[in-house]
């Protein structure tokens, strides 16, 4: 069995049966990290999570030197998407290893990256993928263009409403969830503005808000569009 077309090429007998593996091992990985997650749990049962995170995590290191040896471009793989994320997926394990400061233990929340390797199987993400890619220059302004009015919206209703809620909008940085909340025009309703000035500027930003959910939608259906014509093409 030739161990490329295992590791690299989905639409032969082996390469099948090793996505099938891999594509079940980030399933157990996701429950495992879950179940970690519910409290009360015994020691002997955190202690089999434990075991099993050990062994999918080495199969992962298998699987991510295998990709590394067979890969025709192997600096190429490394520092592609796919490389990156699949370095993350075991990093976090290593990086513990032997360490026990509170502070690192959040690494272990990288696990989840692992999810992100569905990507690799799923060919609706590979088109998301491409249309993103078609899109790049236009979403690099608009997620600038959308920096810019946060920073704006946050320093406005700063001004308006530092006065009267001083203890709410204390600052341009406090204003910043005010501003994330009714720019997404989510408007969870714990911060929001008392006086006519504040009201009126809370209207033209809800406006802009309208714009910014708007304008990536539109721009990612016109791409997947694009892509799957490329496709019939």
């Amino acid at each position: 069995m030739n161990l490329r077309q295992m590791v690299q090429e989905s639409d032969t007998a082996p390469g099948r049966i090793f996505d099938i593996a891999v594509l079940v091992l980030i399933a157990i990985s996701i429950i495992s990290l879950s179940v970690e997650t519910l409290p009360n749990l015994s020691p002997q049962f955190k202690h089999s999570l434990l075991i099993i995170e050990i062994i999918i995590t080495m199969l992962f290191t298998i699987e991510y030197i295998l990709r590394i040896i067979t890969a025709p471009k192997k600096l190429r793989y490394i520092f592609s998407f796919y490389g990156i994320i699949d370095l993350i997926a075991i990093a976090p394990f290593y990086m513990l290893l032997g360490i026990d400061l509170y502070a690192l233990r959040a690494l272990r929340l990288l696990r989840i990256f692992r999810i992100i390797k569905l990507v690799r199987y799923s060919k609706t993400m590979e088109r998301f993928g491409r249309a993103l890619a078609e899109i790049r220059e236009e979403a690099i302004i608009f997620f600038t263009a959308t920096a810019v009015i946060l920073y704006i919206s946050a320093a406005g209703i700063h001004h308006f409403e530092h006065e009267t809620q001083p203890e709410v909008f204390q600052s341009i940085f406090h204003s910043i969830w005010w501003a994330v909340a009714t720019l997404t025009t989510v408007g969870y309703g714990d911060v929001y503005p008392v006086t006519a000035g504040g009201r009126a500027f809370t209207f033209v930003v809800l406006m802009c808000g309208l714009g910014i959910v708007a304008v990536p939608a539109g721009l990612i259906s016109s791409a997947l569009s694009k892509v799957r014509r490329d496709e019939e093409d």
